[in-house]
């Protein structure tokens, strides 16, 4: 069985549309999101009704938790409180009881899902492989080998032994013997220096993980930033990817 897994969606419609464009032309028929779906994009309320629409589980990120007013904007800096307080005028009283619902992660029999780390509540950034450690302890003392997350909005694969190195629409197979944590980035808001949204795609059956980019809009994108009246520097992040 084939997961697309997309993470930190945040707002934008343009890389969103193009991702699932391309997760149908694959014929992949189950995707996972790992949370953010909204926050800094212009268009948190589209974004929204396209996951539910396509009824896609999805986690609560930072962002979806603060925008719905589960939690307090602790630590948010002034562009991201600013772009917060933002989408929470403009998502619809159904859509942010939709983001209030929405679980700490998700557990299935081949991986488990989170938005940050393993620990659900917390919301601690997994950027070297010595942080990736005491996570891969726990997770193997939980017998879960596979852990997807985001968060970062920067890709990678981590194991016990080191990290690997994803190369532009590379695969990668897995080792039955080892525990991994892989981050598929970000969708609406790559911070790797490729402008293009990405995301995974792991076969289950197989045990490979592909790690996608797919070309989208960024141009009308980053126009919808400056027309929301949105600071400047989020349209400006996503020409760079960084």
């Amino acid at each position: 069985m084939r997961y697309a897994i997309v993470s930190d969606i945040h707002g934008n419609l343009e890389a969103l549309t193009a991702v699932l464009e391309y997760i149908d032309d694959q014929r992949i028929r189950h995707t996972v999101c790992l949370g953010d779906v909204v926050g800094y994009g212009a268009s948190p309320d589209e974004c929204v009704n396209l996951i539910r629409k396509r009824g896609v589980p999805t986690i609560v990120g930072n962002h979806d938790a603060v925008a719905c007013g589960l939690e307090e904007p602790w630590g948010f800096n002034p562009v991201a409180l600013s772009a917060v307080m933002w989408t929470t005028e403009h998502l619809s009283p159904e859509n942010i009881e939709w983001l209030k619902s929405l679980p700490t992660h998700l557990a299935y029999d081949s991986f488990l899902a989170v938005h940050a780390t393993p620990e659900e509540t917390e919301w601690d950034y997994i950027f070297t492989w010595q942080e990736t450690l005491p996570y891969i302890a726990k997770l193997r003392e939980a017998r879960h080998r596979v852990c997807f997350f985001g968060h970062t909005h920067c890709p990678g694969i981590f194991s016990e032994d080191g990290v690997y190195a994803l190369d532009e629409d590379s695969t990668f197979t897995l080792d039955p013997e080892k525990v991994y944590l892989i981050n598929p980035g970000s969708v609406g808001q790559p911070r790797d220096e490729d402008a293009r949204a990405s995301f995974g795609v792991f076969d289950t059956e197989t045990e490979v993980y592909e790690h996608v980019r797919v070309e989208y809009d960024v141009e009308k994108a980053a126009d919808r930033i400056l027309e929301a009246g949105l600071p400047a520097f989020l349209a400006e992040r996503l020409h760079r990817g960084h």
